[in-house]
């Protein structure tokens, strides 16, 4: 009994320290905001018009650099995505050239793209990617709103599971669009060229004249994509960096997840029968021993 007792208590000493210790990354951890999703809980759906809009933007922003080679074009007409006409996708899918082959004489050989087809990467190759961006190389679309996240660690994404919290990839990306300092901090120096972004998750500052400044985030390659009026709409949306880094996040998720709206369905429709199928089993189990004593 005794060694129980002190079990319980090992635990409750691990437990509280691990709530009351913040847990960091490394180098400096970013703050990342919570944003407000359509597609957020059990019963989230993507908003229709911000997939468009948010694959608007990706094709004329980000395309020319990130690739989406997960997703067929034939995807953007389906139920549950940006909704499309089967038209609409094969006029899109028209505009692409895509590599096919080999032909009759053994050669590769271009056309234009169909609904079958995936997007095509903007580069040959990943040296090729790294050669047109001083040395960095853009990560493909695909699976990003996925793979990319701010994560809370112990023991919150316990509460995490409870609560359904799962936008952490979406909320990421709006934070690193939307962070970006009109100037680099002064710290750094006149011989940092590169671009900061205190929402990074992938480098660090280790500048020691920046320490006392406590900065968060590091130098990505990427400058600045977004800015006001960049991409028109044509249905009355603000046309702002706010809206757009909302709008290709939320394309992003879907890209990454294209059945969520079927599977949160689906989720809502085993709980319900296994709440039902346990309320069989227990008036079953008071039927069948209601008179045997206990």
């Amino acid at each position: 009994m005794s060694t129980m007792i002190k079990m319980v208590r090992s635990f409750a000493a691990v437990a509280a320290v691990a709530i009351a210790t913040p847990v960091f990354a490394a180098g400096n951890a970013p703050h990342i905001e919570r944003e407000q999703w359509s597609f957020s809980g059990p019963f989230g759906f993507y908003d229709r018009g911000q997939l468009q809009r948010g694959f608007k933007v990706y094709r004329e922003v980000c395309a020319s650099c990130h690739g989406l080679k997960q997703v067929s074009f034939r995807n953007l007409a389906e139920d549950g995505g940006p909704s499309f006409t089967e038209d609409q996708a094969k006029q899109i899918a028209s505009e692409y050239t895509v590599i096919d082959g080999p032909n009759d004489d053994g050669d590769m050989y271009e056309r234009p793209g169909i609904l079958a087809d995936k997007f095509p990467s903007p580069f040959p190759n990943e040296q090729a990617a790294r050669a047109s961006n001083g040395g960095a190389y853009p990560p493909d679309f695909s699976l990003l709103a996925k793979a990319r996240a701010a994560h809370r660690g112990f023991p919150w994404f316990v509460f995490d599971a409870f609560t359904q919290y799962q936008e952490q990839g979406p909320d990421y990306i709006y934070a690193l669009l939307t962070s970006y300092p009109e100037e680099n901090p002064a710290c750094l120096g006149e011989d940092f060229t590169g671009n900061y972004n205190p929402a990074f998750l992938g480098g660090s500052v280790t500048a020691e004249a920046c320490a006392h400044e406590h900065l968060t985030g590091g130098p990505i390659g990427m400058a600045a994509p977004l800015s006001d009026e960049l991409v028109e709409y044509t249905d009355g949306t603000p046309m702002t960096v706010d809206q757009y880094a909302h709008d290709v996040a939320a394309f992003m998720m879907w890209a990454a997840e294209p059945h969520l709206e079927e599977r949160k369905k689906i989720g809502f429709r085993v709980m319900i029968f296994l709440i039902v199928f346990a309320g069989m089993l227990y008036f079953t189990k008071k039927k069948l021993w209601r008179n045997v004593e206990h």
